[in-house]
């Protein structure tokens, strides 16, 4: 109950307790107006039959009918005052304790529960404070209950769908209705890279630990910057801000979410390192647009989720990135421009798309949030290893039939400079062979994605950010790389 229909409910039951009479009140009146009409009958009765059975004179008269107003009044006295101790002490005083103990209740006072009254207290004056008794118990039995159910399905479905949308949908009459609006959000998705590799060559119970665990540190982090869990797609998470309520700093959340996600993941892979795991890559994309929120599906099967074409561009841009990065859609930047530092926009065409998709790699966000992002500047230059490879171009998730030779030119941890048969575009998913074997050791296949294509003296060069490695394969380059410096 809120203060303003409190002070309401008070008003009107000041004004229903002003306008009525107490059951004192009500009770010794009904008395005291019978027992003087009973006394008046009484004293005309008196005074008439005197006067028609006795010869008195005018004077004695009057003075008999005084002596009996005095009486009939001592009377009527001696009987309001012993009736209302009398009442008050044996139905009064127990109808008022019930009384205070119900304004009590109104007023959240535990002790109001509990009703003590006298031990004389008539008996069905008893059964009222017992039925109440009785009825409380029933009902903050059933409150109590009902609240450890609601307690229960909001713990239960906020770890598959947000506590903030579950409780909209438990306090909307029209929540479980299929149906959605229109709204205005930042959406948020992540995706890992090389998570397949890593899932295709580990225990699944220890892949789904790890996954979890992954899932777990990332949720804190974009529920502590406001940001809403739609759902989980494998490895991928889509977040939503502005969900269930808007807010005017949603897309700059929304982006210092990003990263600090990606902050987070580099502690988090500090400690699968130590475990003896791989790290794990993320990239994200971030958009702002017009969706449809609700309940989507079917009266047998639904799910509270959005629609719409800013989620898509949002899985555009993401699919556009690699581990460590976060860009943003235009509509994003537009509205967080003077707060974020951001690379030069970036373009590229889409499948499905009528203009080319412009992003911007963002690297910091400041005040009130003032985080940084590790870019690619911050890493330490390849060295020179001469390294031959078949590549392979791989197109909607389909590896090419025919591979093209290769050099490496450069390597450090994180990036291969090398010469193709032929350019590749940029963004473009390849799959990267060594073709020999050396200290016991053979390559297996590594996944990358050309972030530039540049002319170096002669020759065209690829920069393949790699995406996916094995870990032995990783441990090999670090060694050459540790030997070639």
């Amino acid at each position: 109950m809120t203060k303003v229909s409190k002070n309401i409910n008070d008003i009107k039951h000041t004004s229903r307790k002003s306008s009525r009479d107490s059951v004192k009140h009500v009770l010794l009146k009904g008395v005291f107006w019978r027992i003087l009409i009973i006394e008046g009958v009484l004293l005309v009765w008196s005074v008439f039959y005197m006067l028609i059975t006795e010869e008195s004179g005018g004077k004695d008269l009057v003075w008999y009918t005084l002596r009996i107003i005095l009486l009939v009044g001592i009377i009527i006295l001696f009987m309001m005052v012993s009736l209302r101790s009398f009442l008050t002490r044996k139905v009064i005083a127990s109808l008022e304790a019930i009384d205070l103990a119900n304004r009590n209740m109104r007023d959240d006072d535990p002790t109001a529960r509990e009703i003590v009254l006298p031990a004389d207290t008539p008996e069905e004056i008893w059964q009222i404070a017992d039925s109440r008794k009785q009825m409380l118990d029933t009902i903050f039995k059933v409150s109590e209950e009902r609240l450890h159910l609601m307690n229960f399905i909001k713990d239960t479905f906020g770890r598959y769908l947000s506590k903030t949308i579950v409780e909209e949908i438990l306090r909307s009459p029209e929540g479980q209705k299929i149906g959605g609006q229109r709204k205005i959000v930042t959406i948020l998705m992540s995706d890992l890279r090389g998570f397949t590799y890593m899932s295709e060559n580990n225990d699944p119970e220890k892949v789904v630990i790890l996954l979890n665990r992954y899932l777990e540190r990332m949720s804190e982090v974009i529920v502590s910057y406001g940001g809403t869990i739609d759902e989980f797609i494998g490895d991928a998470i889509l977040a939503i801000f502005g969900v269930p309520e808007e807010d005017d700093d949603d897309p700059v959340q929304a982006v210092a979410c990003g990263i600090a996600m990606q902050k987070a993941l580099v502690g988090l892979n500090t400690e699968f390192v130590k475990e003896g795991y791989p790290p794990l890559e993320m990239g994200i994309g971030i958009n702002t647009g017009q969706v449809v929120v609700g309940n989507i599906g079917s009266e047998v099967r639904m799910k509270y989720g959005i629609v719409g074409r800013a989620v898509n561009v949002a899985a555009r841009i993401e699919s556009n990135t690699i581990g460590g990065e976060v860009f943003v859609g235009e509509s994003t930047y537009e509205k967080v421009q003077d707060r974020v530092e951001v690379e030069k926009a970036r373009s590229a065409m889409m499948k499905g798309l009528r203009h080319p998709l412009v992003y911007y790699p963002v690297t910091a966000v400041g005040a009130p949030y003032d985080v940084k992002l590790h870019t690619s500047e911050d890493d330490e230059k390849g060295v020179p290893i001469s390294l031959p490879f078949n590549c392979w171009v791989i197109e909607d998730e389909r590896v090419g039939d025919e591979g093209m030779p290769g050099e490496t030119l450069t390597i450090n941890e994180n990036e291969i400079v090398a010469v193709v048969e032929r350019p590749l575009n940029r963004l473009t998913d390849v799959k990267l062979k060594f073709d020999f074997c050396l200290d016991a050791h053979c390559f297996d296949e590594i996944y990358a994605k050309v972030t530039a294509t540049e002319k170096i003296e002669k020759d065209m060069v690829n920069r393949f950010a790699i995406t996916s490695i094995n870990p032995e394969d990783r441990a090999m380059l670090q060694k050459w790389i540790q030997s070639a410096m």
